[in-house]
């Protein structure tokens, strides 16, 4: 038997070791060269890793949830074609991949190889396609995959949960009336551990001060139906997301303090000249800060198309880890479910975070009598350690008004 052992690769930006969040192989399965053995979790994204060779496997390293070094053992395999899948190897008869940068990459950039026959029957999804069907109670089994392989998208799960897919067995829900008894316990792994721990982090580290204000965004709705309605049929409408976004980008020219990470190595604050917007958006998986890049050089629908690329690629686990990382100021909506108020964690080591409450119509005093306008409240955090309240508060004063007066987003000072 000849064996071959490949190791934790080396996925880059220093990265000294990486989360199992779910193998896609098991002991005795025979897989193909490039075909995705495992999904592994680093501090940045989720990394789908290929094979190396084409063999049997005979051992993994660790379960899903535990942490293995970059340059330890994470997989082997019998590369022979001949010895059973559990013999013990031999001496001298073990080959080692390389712990170096191997061909590992984002989900978004990696292929599945052809199924082996001893994969055939096996569902292939991700696991975030995984909870959501167990959630729904939908059997994925049932469910007809459009990836490579017959691997099952989470636009294909979407389209069974609208045709009613059958319900997973032992999942029927329970008659009302019937008492409950027992419990669920769920690990906390992949992108729900990273999380946890960097809102730990942000919550323990960073004495955030909030600020709330009122916004009329009459005028800025009237604004935003108007450019709708001269788009084609079928087009991209334009939310209130993107024209937030560009009034920041305005703004900051003035609040540069606001603008910036703070690197604790150091002891220094890092005020960046490009503005790159972090979109927290909810995803299957959990919060993610997609990047909408150099927001500065863009126009009001390249903004939008951004902002519209950059959620659906995190939303999919399409988003590559560049698109992912590096914001300097993050904004977070909750859209139609954005309450009055919220107090948005800052998104380290960012210094501050723009919270999107909904709009909605009420009524408000204006020159003295009483008119129906549609408000809409500005929740944000600041790390109080390096943004004065006087500067948080006139950051939002200053942001308040480009939207009150929306032509003023699009004048160059």
């Amino acid at each position: 038997m000849s064996r071959f052992v490949f190791k934790m690769p080396d996925l880059g930006e220093g990265t000294v070791e990486a989360e199992v969040v779910e193998w896609k192989v098991s002991v005795g399965e025979v897989v193909q060269e490039d075909q995705v053995i495992a999904e592994v979790m680093t501090d940045k994204a989720a990394v789908e890793v290929p094979s190396p060779v084409t063999g049997r496997v005979l051992s993994l390293t660790g379960q899903p949830g535990d942490m293995v070094a970059v340059g330890s053992e994470l997989i082997v395999f019998d590369i022979s074609g001949e010895a059973p899948a559990q013999a013990a190897p031999s001496a001298g008869e073990v080959a080692v991949a390389p712990a170096g940068p191997v061909a590992a990459a984002p989900k978004a950039a990696t292929a599945e190889a052809a199924v082996a026959p001893a994969l055939a029957g096996r569902v292939m999804a991700s696991p975030a396609t995984r909870r959501r069907a167990r959630e729904a109670g939908v059997d994925l089994s049932q469910v007809t995959g459009s990836g490579p392989g017959g691997r099952i998208q989470p636009g294909d799960l979407e389209v069974a949960l609208a045709g009613k897919a059958p319900p997973a067995a032992g999942r029927a829900a329970p008659a009302a009336g019937v008492a409950r008894s027992g419990t669920e316990e769920i690990k906390v792994i992949g992108v729900r551990r990273v999380i946890a721990q960097r809102m730990t982090e942000a919550k323990r580290n960073i004495p955030h001060f909030a600020y709330v204000e009122e916004v009329d965004v009459t005028e800025l709705e009237s604004l935003r139906q108007h450019l709708n309605a001269q788009l084609a049929r079928g087009a991209d409408r334009y939310t209130l997301l993107p024209f937030i976004v560009a009034a920041l980008v305005r703004v900051l020219d003035g609040f540069p303090q606001c603008n910036a990470h703070y690197d604790e190595s150091r002891g220094v604050i890092v005020r960046h000249h490009p503005v790159h917007v972090g979109i927290a958006t909810q995803t299957p998986d959990g919060l993610k800060v997609p990047v909408v890049r150099n927001a500065e050089a863009r126009g009001l629908a390249g903004i939008a198309a951004e902002i519209r690329r950059v959620s659906e690629a995190a939303r999919t686990g399409t988003a590559k880890r560049d698109e992912l990382t590096g914001s300097t100021i993050t904004v977070t909506s909750l859209g139609r479910l954005g309450g009055i108020v919220s107090t948005p964690v800052i998104n380290a080591p960012e210094v501050a975070i723009v919270g999107v409450n909904k709009a909605v119509e009420r009524p408000v005093v204006q020159n003295g009598a009483i008119a129906v306008r549609r408000m809409m409240n500005l929740s944000s955090s600041f790390d109080h350690r390096f943004v004065d309240g006087f500067d948080a508060a006139a950051m939002i004063q200053a942001l308040k008004d480009r939207l009150e007066h929306p032509a003023t987003i699009f004048i160059q000072d």
